[in-house]
């Protein structure tokens, strides 16, 4: 069932945003997907003479990736930093739905996801499963990634396309660890609502007593979980 819901989402996705590929493919011309691909390494020189040549910062590549993005895929932070600086758009998307922000989010990246959040990320901004970047931030058990999330306006309750809140991917998806139980410790004492249930009519509480997370247990239940 969990798969199958995954999957959908995932395929309806692609479907969606398949069909622009082809023509925003062929935005980079070739010094401009050399570009992109010297962000991707690391090469914060090529990058800087590949702009200082003319190449457009926001150009993409056959995935639809800015040199940003790219750089955001491998954690290169001096790339990144280089490239915000020089105005980059950190909520520019690529065909499945990844922006800088939200890749930095749902990945970890956490000195990235910083530069993000003060160069304008868009917090309403949502991925491919229609989830915030707080959500498989919590999902990925990405403690550091959350703290800064949630000291943003990003809304906490949001539910994305498989009807999940970040307080329940932490529980269905984490694996009970002190990761996933910080993260839902941080979501509670945050204000989210420990109630929403999923489509099945399962509350967060009830997910965590049937997989056995006591840690989980104990925090949902003094929060008022039922």
């Amino acid at each position: 069932m969990l798969a199958s819901r995954i999957a959908k989402a995932a395929s309806a996705a692609f479907l969606l945003f398949a069909s622009a590929g082809f023509a925003l493919a062929q935005q980079a011309n070739g010094p401009e997907r050399e570009m992109i691909a010297a962000a991707e390494r690391g090469e914060l020189s090529v990058v800087r003479k590949s702009l200082a040549d003319g190449a457009r910062i926001d150009a993409r590549d056959q995935r639809g990736r800015s040199a940003l993005l790219a750089a955001t895929h491998r954690n290169r932070i001096e790339v990144a930093k280089f490239l915000i600086q020089e105005g980059a758009d950190v909520n520019a998307r690529d065909f499945i739905q990844d922006s800088p922000f939200l890749y930095a989010g749902a990945e970890g990246r956490t000195e990235i996801l910083k530069m993000t959040l003060g160069a304008g990320a868009d917090l309403k901004s949502t991925n491919r499963y229609l989830g915030t970047a707080l959500i498989p931030a919590a999902h990925h058990g990405h403690v550091e990634a959350v703290k800064l999330l949630l000291a943003t306006a990003i809304d906490k309750d949001h539910i994305n396309n498989l009807g999940w809140t970040a307080l329940l991917e932490a529980v269905i998806l984490g694996d009970g660890g002190a990761a996933h139980t910080e993260i839902v410790r941080l979501l509670v004492e945050a204000g989210a609502k420990v109630n929403i249930a999923d489509r099945d009519g399962m509350t967060p509480l009830a997910h965590a007593r049937k997989s056995g997370y006591s840690g989980m247990v104990r925090i949902l239940s003094a929060a008022g979980g039922r």
